[in-house]
């Protein structure tokens, strides 16, 4: 009889990033079904499941249902930056282990996190470093009015700097908002290199179909010069932005390849966090989370996005770093690390020169 451990599945599948969140659940449950149907395990997950709806004040309060109302001691879930920093406190308070499957702005390490997804010099650093060397090193830069879109403009500010570009402009539009044409206007007064996407949901779909029309009226704007780039465009929301969003790039730790499993890096982190607390609590015999977060550190760990390892001083895993060009419903990989990208959630380790100098292989 394999022994019974609840798991907790904080995802909203409503709101503006209702696709992100589907992704994750999506993973964290195929994960779950495959420990479950594996006679070679010793345990059996259990999902604890509940829906925030995209609303901030409900994830704390579910969190604490979770693990005050249930035999769940780990979660797999939030989305944003801002829901994962609501439920820190109430993990501290409870001793419960979130399992983080979104790339985030980095700047943070938490004992009761584990950041499964990318941070910033696993996305951000080499996506500036890629596209000045092939577009230019100007940019504008786009966001949502929250912290994914204030921290990764922030960080890329810096990099353009560091490039030895110019930042030509900066401009934010609330969560759901999808009235971007003052955004097209000034993007084409301004005529940056590339355009830096940290906008969410809705407005990011509004946004690729506001450029694609410009491009149609004006070739200097098309993605084959002026590229809309990304770190958290996943294969999930391409449908939505389809077929604007052809030849624009992102920066990926996982790219779908085809064939059964996880579709988009969101599903292959969850599906992968699902797996590494499977791994560790069958190494260890306990899901206690204080125990859990010590053992799994510096494991290598095989998982849907690779053999990965989690970092023991920060608890953010090691990762492959893909730089994917949108084609279709799917990516094609026009440059990809060698190996896995140590964490580097503070940038203590970025050197400019390195940086700003070709360290991906080209994929042929």
């Amino acid at each position: 009889m394999k022994r019974q451990i609840e798991l907790g599945i904080l995802y909203s599948r409503s709101g503006s990033y209702e696709l992100l969140g589907q992704a994750c659940r999506a993973g964290a449950l195929q994960a779950m079904a495959a420990v479950n149907a594996d006679p070679r395990r010793s345990l059996a997950f259990r999902p604890i499941e509940r829906d925030p709806e995209g609303r901030i004040d409900a994830y704390a309060p579910l969190c604490a249902e979770i693990l005050t109302g249930t035999g769940a001691r780990h979660l797999i879930g939030c989305i944003t930056s801002w829901s994962r920093k609501e439920v820190i406190p109430v993990l501290e308070k409870h001793g419960g282990l979130l399992w983080y499957a979104a790339p985030y702005e980095g700047f943070e390490a938490s004992d009761h996190v584990v950041y499964m997804n990318a941070s910033p010099n696993q996305h951000l650093v080499p996506l500036v470093a890629h596209v000045a060397a092939r577009y230019g090193r100007n940019a504008f830069l786009l966001g949502s009015n929250y912290i994914w879109g204030w921290e990764m403009n922030r960080i890329a500010r810096d990099l353009v700097a560091d490039a030895g570009g110019e930042v030509k402009g900066e401009r934010y539009l609330p969560l759901g908002d999808t009235d971007v044409a003052r955004l097209i206007e000034e993007i084409r007064a301004t005529l940056p290199d590339f355009v830096l996407n940290n906008l969410i949901g809705p407005s990011s779909y509004a946004f690729f179909a506001a450029y694609a029309a410009l491009g149609r009226e004006d070739a200097r704007f098309r993605a084959e010069r002026r590229p809309i780039v990304s770190c958290n465009l996943t294969e999930q929301e391409l449908p939505s932005i389809a077929p604007h969003g052809e030849g624009h790039l992102s920066c990926l730790p996982f790219i779908h390849r085809g064939g059964p499993g996880p579709r988009s890096s969101f599903e292959a982190a969850a599906h992968a966090a699902v797996i590494a607390l499977a791994d560790t609590i069958e190494a260890i015999g306990t899901d206690d989370p204080d125990a859990v977060r010590h053992a799994v550190a510096n494991r290598a760990i095989d998982t849907a996005l690779g053999p990965i390892r989690i970092d023991p001083r920060t608890q953010h895993a090691s990762l492959p770093v893909r730089i994917g060009r949108i084609a279709g419903q799917g990516f094609e990989i026009v440059e990809a690390s060698p190996g896995l990208v140590a964490p580097d959630p503070y940038l203590s380790r970025y050197d400019p020169a390195a940086s700003f100098r070709p360290a991906l292989r080209l994929v042929r």
